[in-house]
Parts: C-alpha cells; sequence; structure tokens
C-alpha cells in the first residue's frame, strides 16, 4: 500500500499502519454480520425534507442606492472595464 501511494515509511510506521488498517477491516466484517432482511436501501442516512422555501420579493434595498455605489454604470448595470 506505501507502495502504491508513493510513500515511504519506516520499520515502524508500516507496523503501525499494518495494525490500523487491521482494525478498520475488523470494523467493516462486523458491519457485514448486521442482519439487513427487510430494511430499504437510503440514499443518505438521514431522510431529508426540502429545505428549500419559496422567493419572496423584498424591496428593502432600492436600486439607486446599490447603484450609487457603482463606479462606473450603464442604465441599471455595472460597467467593468473588459477581461480577456
Amino acid at each position: 500500500m506505501a507502495h502504491l501511494s508513493r510513500l515511504e515509511l519506516s520499520d515502524a510506521e508500516t507496523n503501525q499502519l499494518g495494525k490500523d488498517l487491521g482494525k478498520v477491516l475488523n470494523f467493516f466484517n462486523q458491519i457485514a454480520e448486521v442482519n439487513t432482511k427487510g430494511v430499504e436501501p437510503m440514499v443518505t442516512p438521514v431522510e431529508i425534507e426540502s429545505y428549500l422555501r419559496e422567493d419572496e420579493k423584498n424591496n428593502e434595498i432600492k436600486t439607486e442606492d446599490i447603484m450609487a455605489n457603482a463606479p462606473s454604470r450603464a442604465g441599471n448595470l455595472f460597467k467593468v472595464p473588459p477581461v480577456v
């Protein structure tokens, strides 16, 4: 695995990595033993309702107030230098 990831590991690091990988694989084996018969597959771990809301018109900021900050404008548009 170290060779594939282009890592240089000491013997101690290799031993520790082997132990850690063994723990991970053991955990996956425990998960594989769980009885999932009758359980529907899920796309996400939590059923999520849509958090989208309807757009609401908000007139708190007037166009003229926004355009007052524009150094250069063309009508109600900010005028900016061309970008190449």
